[in-house]
Order: structure tokens, then sequence, then C-alpha cells
């Protein structure tokens, strides 16, 4: 039987950083609707990415690439 990896998920300042802007801008633009709401973690409800929600606010900010 196959095990499956777990998911990576990465933090708003680790996915902020990568989009070169800072974790407030990244924040505020959840808040203004210019980017889809975050998933939360369950346990301590810190906003959560996948590399696939970073490919989508990559786009958003026109920084396909």
């Amino acid at each position: 039987m196959m095990m499956m990896r777990p998911e990576r998920y990465y933090s708003a300042t680790e996915v902020a950083k990568s989009l070169g802007i800072s974790k407030q801008t990244l924040i505020r633009y959840e808040g203004k609707k210019i980017f889809p709401k975050a998933r939360r973690n369950t346990v301590n409800k810190w906003r959560e990415y996948t590399l696939q929600d970073i490919r989508t606010l990559r786009k958003i900010l026109g920084r396909e690439g």
C-alpha cells in the first residue's frame, strides 16, 4: 500500500516573501477580496497556503512564471 504524503502548507510570512509583498499587504488584499480567503489551521487559526494557492495569488498579481 502506498503512503500518501500530507500536503505542505506555507505560512502567510512565507507566502508574502515569495510574492514580494509584505505580510500586511497579503492580509489586506484578502480583506479587500482581491485575494481569496486563506485556509485556516484548525488548531491555531493561522492562515495556511498550498503551492496551488501561491500560484493563484501570483496570477492575480500578474507575476506568473
